[in-house]
């Protein structure tokens, strides 16, 4: 949701930045990796109990991810980069999760559902972009949701920062996630008879 309605908002920083770093000769997918490490690392971080950290390097690896979109469309999309993107973005969201479940070896049944209801809307998202006609600002069709990867970074951030809550949180985190799936199967439905 926060993606896709608030993105104007912030894309004249995304697109600043991004001029920045192909003026000084990077390419989308290095910039993609660079995330990809940055972000993977919060996990990490968190587990040796440096909280703010992993929350920081989480943050600047969403940005970086933002930032290596607005390169692509402005030199060329490349299919494999859009692969490399959306694994490595699956890659830091387990990261941190894993994280969390080694601090906290007592609510991992949440944070497998929660991980199983990422899988769930993930499927969905990434079914319906393969299989659309439509086009949308990315390589493939774009499905809006109540969770994007904006509100999942707000989750994955309360879970690392506010500890004595950390199992409400991931069950909110859960339902929201189920219900964005079931949001995106309904859509999907509807746009691809």
């Amino acid at each position: 949701m926060l993606d896709t309605h608030g993105r104007r908002y912030v894309q004249p920083i995304i697109g600043r930045a991004a001029k920045i770093l192909l003026k000084i000769g990077l390419t989308p997918n290095q910039v993609t990796f660079i995330s990809f490490l940055i972000g993977a690392s919060s996990g990490v971080f968190y587990y040796f109990s440096y909280p703010w950290l992993a929350v920081f390097v989480l943050w600047l690896s969403g940005f970086l991810d933002a930032v290596d979109g607005t390169m692509a469309r402005e030199t060329e999309t490349s299919p494999f980069g859009t692969v490399m993107d959306v694994t490595f973005d699956r890659l830091v969201e387990i990261s941190v999760i894993l994280g969390i479940a080694f601090v906290y070896p007592e609510i991992q049944w949440a944070l497998l559902l929660l991980s199983v209801s990422i899988i769930f809307s993930i499927t969905i998202f990434l079914t319906v972009g393969a299989v659309s006609e439509r086009q949308g600002m990315k390589s493939f069709y774009y499905q809006a949701g109540l969770a994007e990867r904006t509100e999942g970074f707000i989750f994955l951030t309360l879970m690392m920062v506010l500890p004595k809550y950390v199992l409400i949180i991931t069950l909110l985190f859960f339902v929201i996630e189920v219900f964005t799936g079931c949001q995106r199967f309904l859509e999907a439905k509807r746009i691809l008879r």
